[in-house]
């Protein structure tokens, strides 16, 4: 293994990186629409899309470390140190480059996590809320199996939550 093999695992990795972006803005969409029937799917392929991304991680991990032995580095280097100990030539502009663009797609992932788990936050606080004004006072149910005497005011929900 050597440098086109690390450097084609990168773009791997770097691929995942942005569809995971993908996936985060399209839960954000979703979240912004009120579509929350759909949120589960879109979660459940951020969670798939995210595992995708810790076994690139992983086996990025190790071909750093066969790389590091080649270049007479210590084995457990990071990325940021192969591209700094890099021989002569392109390899080090190129892991350096990698890393500048998965630390802007890593920054963007943040940012969208960030953001969702405001709207989700919101959305919460929302339906708890809502929730309250139904039934000021909970009653338990007697012999006849009612809650006593019914509620004949009128109560609005938004369906879009």
């Amino acid at each position: 293994m050597g440098a086109n093999e690390l450097s084609a695992l990168l773009w791997r990795e770097r691929e995942l990186l942005e569809l995971l972006v993908f996936k985060l803005e399209e839960e954000q969409l979703l979240l912004q629409g009120g579509k929350a029937r759909w949120l589960q799917h879109a979660t459940r392929e951020v969670e798939q899309v995210l595992n995708l991304v810790r076994e690139a991680g992983l086996g990025r991990s190790v071909e750093v470390a066969a790389l590091a032995t080649q270049w007479g580095t210590a084995e457990d280097a990071t990325l940021r140190e192969l591209a700094t100990h890099a021989p002569s030539g392109p390899w080090g502009e190129i892991f350096a480059a990698h890393l500048k663009a998965m630390g802007d797609l890593t920054t963007q992932i943040k940012e969208l996590r960030d953001t969702n788990e405001r709207f989700i936050r919101a959305a919460a606080r929302s339906t708890q809320e809502t929730m309250a004004t139904v039934s000021a006072n909970p009653k338990t149910y007697d012999a006849s199996g009612t809650t006593g005497e019914p509620v004949t005011a009128a109560r609005i929900f938004d369906r879009n939550l």
